[in-house]
């Protein structure tokens, strides 16, 4: 595996930011539930992510990618959701948003392109 993979890499920077705006959350008092939503889904990314890398074959590898691709869109609804029901400040909020953007992006082209060099089996 090599230690500059993109996608492993801001998987994993983005479930440390989801976990601390977890933190955050709970230090601000009562933890709306849309939380617990967005650090399960937010920190699946990167988890998904890195089962991939060390998946067992090709058709394997998509499969977990697709996963982290789904997860990084329920994530992105979860932010969306908090920032506009003022439970989340809109600076931070769209700051995470465009995170999840990136790979949201970056894991559809991943599975594209894994898919257009897979064969058949």
């Amino acid at each position: 595996m090599k230690q500059d993979n993109a996608v492993l890499l801001k998987s994993y920077a983005f479930a440390v930011r989801i976990v601390r705006l977890y933190k955050h959350l709970r230090q601000q008092g009562e933890v709306p539930p849309l939380a617990g939503q967005v650090l399960r889904s937010g920190t699946a990314v990167g988890a998904n992510v890195e089962e991939a890398v060390g998946g067992f074959s090709k058709r394997n590898f998509v499969a977990k990618c697709s996963i982290a691709y789904k997860e990084a869109r329920e994530t992105h609804f979860w932010l969306r959701l908090l920032r506009d029901t003022d439970c989340l400040e809109i600076r931070l909020a769209d700051s995470l948003l465009e995170e999840a953007e990136e790979l949201k992006k970056l894991l559809a082209a991943i599975i594209l392109s894994s898919r257009q060099n897979t064969k058949p089996e």
